[in-house]
């Protein structure tokens, strides 16, 4: 992580009185305003870039050769940056496309980027959102939550190339390291029971002998990022995120959907992202201190009642709580 720039921390022509909010919420909101995009990109980080002209399998087994989840879409006749590929692509082509483990995907065989994007955004005119270095780490969370992604391109405006991909992540481990130079709102004590920042109620699970593609066809309607498996006797027995389909495409076994997910947590890697636990009674600081040194992109909230599905807690629903009120 690179120095702070020195910023004034309140220099920034917004009083509480004109936000209208209690100023113990105006702590973040107010840090957030004083610190760019820069500030919070690390000194080095592994970036990669797609052609929209290269084969789509290829693409996705480029993201697990290199460990990353997303990369910027370089259109080469328009000469510009057009979007990005991420895992939630590799999801909707297999949950679009898959027939049987008799009928080989041809449209994630044969498709290339350019093709799959014009049939997946047909009806709409979306464009790339991205943003500028200089622009205020505030700016990039109301991004990021009004625009419901999880990932912002940082774009150098001058050279046009993308410099970093900023994630709510990534904004939350720089509030964790940086924090202690503000004072720290009353509100890091509420527990998270109390606070609703996490999901407990109509959780989406999944059956441990439902199929794989029934677990993606979850991911599609419900737009989470992880699902807990669930026994016939509704105990949590695992949880498979939207990460461990990526594995899918590592293991070469994207033309059966049909395994169960008993079958799919067997066969996924060794080295996987690890559960974190957290509980209701504990406070909103030590959860964003665990997601932060974890790294990782939600907690799972483990229920009074032993191993049975309690709830989840995200990296942008703590963003929403601690950092941007987005009706202000």
């Amino acid at each position: 992580m690179k120095p702070l720039a020195k910023v004034p921390f309140l220099d920034q022509g917004i009083s509480v009185k004109e936000t209208g909010r209690d100023p113990d919420t105006d702590i973040y909101t107010k840090f957030m305003m004083s610190h760019s995009c820069y500030d919070a990109m690390p000194t080095s980080s592994k970036l990669v870039i797609f052609d929209t002209t290269l084969q789509v399998k290829k693409a996705f087994f480029a993201l697990v050769a290199n460990g990353v989840r997303a990369a910027p879409l370089w259109d080469n006749k328009l000469q510009c940056f057009v979007g990005m590929l991420t895992i939630t692509d590799f999801i909707n082509i297999l949950h679009r496309y898959y027939r049987s483990p008799m009928v080989q995907i041809y449209e994630l065989e044969e498709h290339k980027i350019e093709t799959w994007r014009e049939v997946y955004l047909q009806y709409s005119l979306q464009s790339l959102i991205s943003i500028t270095p200089d622009s205020s780490l505030f700016d990039a969370i109301y991004s990021l939550l009004k625009n419901k992604i999880h990932r912002l391109p940082v774009i150098d405006p001058e050279s046009g190339n993308v410099l970093h991909i900023l994630t709510h992540k990534r904004i939350l481990k720089f509030l964790h390291i940086f924090g202690s130079m503000i004072p720290k709102p009353r509100f890091l004590q509420k527990c998270i029971r109390d606070v609703e920042i996490g999901t407990f109620k109509h959780i989406a699970t999944v059956q441990e002998t439902a199929t794989v593609y029934e677990a993606l066809s979850i991911f599609v309607e419900r737009r989470v990022s992880a699902l807990p498996v669930v026994n016939k006797d509704g105990k949590v027995v695992a949880l498979y995120s939207r990460f461990d389909v990526i594995n899918l495409a590592a293991q070469k076994n994207y033309n059966n959907l049909n395994m169960t997910m008993q079958e799919a947590l067997r066969g996924r890697a060794c080295c996987i992202e690890g559960v974190i636990k957290c509980y209701p009674h504990e406070t909103l600081e030590t959860i964003i201190d665990r997601i932060a040194k974890a790294e990782v992109q939600w907690v799972h909230v483990h229920p009074v009642c032993a191993q049975h599905v309690g709830g989840n807690v995200y990296c942008e629903k703590v963003c929403r709580h601690t950092d941007v009120q987005c009706d202000s």
